[in-house]
This record gives structure tokens, C-alpha cells and sequence, in this order.
């Protein structure tokens, strides 16, 4: 089993409020959940408006696929437009047999 972990951390200047970071993250977390059928969640800068760090998270049987998949969800998240990213990290874990 290959496990894939993706972090972006992002810059959102346009949010004046957490309502509103709030709503810019959701619609984006969801569009990749349905694109991509992966993991998807907000894990840092809970409390800042202008930043925001996502996670993302796929299993599969093959090491390419897996980070393949993870490497369109930055590019898809980057050709949204909401946000800049400012950092991204991939991790690729084989576990078991």
C-alpha cells in the first residue's frame, strides 16, 4: 500500500474575514475532493485571514500514481485562482508487504 500526504500552505489577500477565508476554503477543499477523490481537510492557520494550510491525502498501489495525483491537485488548486500558493510538500510512504 502507498500512502500519499500533500501540504500547500497558501496566501489568500483578498479575505477580510475568517467567514469569508472560511468559504474561499470550503468551495476549494470540495472542487479537489470531487476532481480527485482524495482526502481533503483545512490542518493550520486555523486563526489567520490571509493564510490557509490544507492537506491532502491518497492511497494507492503504485508510487507514480500516487504522487502524480497528488502533483495535479497543486496544479489544480493553483489554476483556481483563489489563492496564492506559497508552499507545497509531497510525501510518499510504501507501507506493508
Amino acid at each position: 500500500m502507498i500512502v500519499g500526504v500533500c501540504r500547500i500552505a497558501l496566501l489568500l489577500p483578498g479575505c477580510d474575514s475568517l467567514k469569508e477565508k472560511r468559504s474561499v476554503v470550503k468551495r476549494l477543499l470540495g472542487r479537489v475532493r470531487s476532481r480527485f477523490n482524495v482526502a481533503a481537510a483545512e490542518v493550520g492557520d486555523l486563526d489567520s485571514r490571509a493564510h490557509a494550510r490544507l492537506g491532502f491525502a491518497t492511497v494507492g498501489s503504485e508510487r507514480d500514481i500516487v504522487r502524480g495525483v497528488l502533483e495535479r491537485v497543486i496544479d489544480f488548486v493553483e489554476e483556481q485562482y483563489l489563492g496564492e500558493v506559497i508552499n507545497e510538500e509531497i510525501e510518499v510512504e510504501h507501507y506493508g508487504s
